[in-house]
């Protein structure tokens, strides 16, 4: 940016909220666009998604669990390495955050953590977070890299339940299905296949184009960083 170049950084845009803040206002500043680059929030399964829980597909909406977990790490990763922001919070933790965020909106507060960190590695290999939101609306969230390889959100409401499974990382070729449950009822509902990487580039060109992000997605990006610290700062730590 100090070179006046616009830029799409790979999530985390950092690892504090303070300097996020700080790079979104020397963007601002400089008229520049700063993006931070979750790609699956691009896909257009989760716009359907939305579009459910918003016509009353599945109720009052009460609930999001989020999990994403992969397995061990080969010696040497680079998220085994402190000094480098690793650990499983930082890595993987943030698309169910981010997630919490797309459904249940902004004004999300951390009531609960827990951080399993790796003695030897001296990072959390793993973790799962509570979250909650206005009205008492809840996420749960999970995330690792010590486990089975897991991408998928739920949506549970008071007369029914959306599932999303491979959420955050489905190839292009992946048709999407959204699996919707209700009392004695099971619809698979399948869409086209979506490119979230070729969308999430063409977002940044077109924001390049107009002269500025999306509206809103800069308090997105804070508010994500925020959410980071306050699940790390609040979290009960334990061997892993």
């Amino acid at each position: 940016m100090r070179a006046g170049k616009h830029v799409l950084a790979e999530k985390p845009l950092t690892t504090d909220p303070r300097q996020t803040r700080e790079l979104i206002g020397r963007a601002r500043a400089g008229g520049l666009v700063l993006m931070e680059n979750y790609m699956f929030v691009r896909h257009s399964r989760h716009a359907r998604v939305r579009e459910l829980v918003a016509a009353g597909a599945i109720g009052e909406l009460r609930t999001l669990y989020g999990t994403f977990t992969m397995p061990p790490r080969p010696a040497g990763d680079i998220r085994h390495d402190p000094g480098l922001g690793g650990g499983a919070l930082l890595d993987n933790g943030g698309y169910p955050i981010r997630a919490a965020q797309l459904f249940l909106g902004p004004d999300l507060e951390v009531a609960g953590a827990c951080l399993h960190v790796d003695p030897a590695l001296k990072v959390d290999v793993s973790g799962s977070a509570l979250l909650r939101g206005p009205g008492g609306v809840t996420a749960h969230l999970l995330f690792g890299m010590a486990h089975l390889y897991v991408s998928d959100y739920q949506l549970l409401g008071s007369t029914g339940r959306i599932t999303v499974e491979r959420a955050f990382t489905p190839p292009a070729s992946h048709p999407p299905t959204i699996r919707l449950d209700r009392q004695d009822e099971r619809q698979y509902l399948t869409g086209v296949p979506d490119d979230q990487v070729a969308k999430a580039l063409t977002a940044f060109v077109t924001a390049v184009r107009d002269g500025a992000a999306p509206a809103g997605e800069a308090g997105v990006t804070v508010r994500q960083a925020e959410l980071v610290e306050e699940i790390r700062r609040k979290a009960l730590r334990c061997p892993a």
